[in-house]
């Protein structure tokens, strides 16, 4: 999701770091290593859910309206 995978266009590869530097500014706690091993929404829900506190749907809730519009 926020990895890189290798032979990405430069295009790529900035909206990327653009969506982890937003992600990083949205939830506060979450590191820079956190977010680059973060391969799926499901796993970005997961961690938004613990370091949070949330319940499942708020998490997924949060995570969804944070993504709209993006694409990864």
């Amino acid at each position: 999701m926020f990895g890189f995978e290798g032979g990405e266009t430069a295009e790529t590869v900035t909206r990327k770091k653009g969506y982890l530097k937003d992600a990083q500014a949205h939830w506060k706690f979450l590191t820079h290593y956190d977010l680059s091993t973060i391969k799926t929404k499901g796993q970005l829900c997961n961690m938004i859910k613990v370091r949070a506190g949330l319940s499942d749907d708020q998490a997924l809730k949060d995570v969804d309206a944070w993504m709209r519009g993006k694409n990864f």
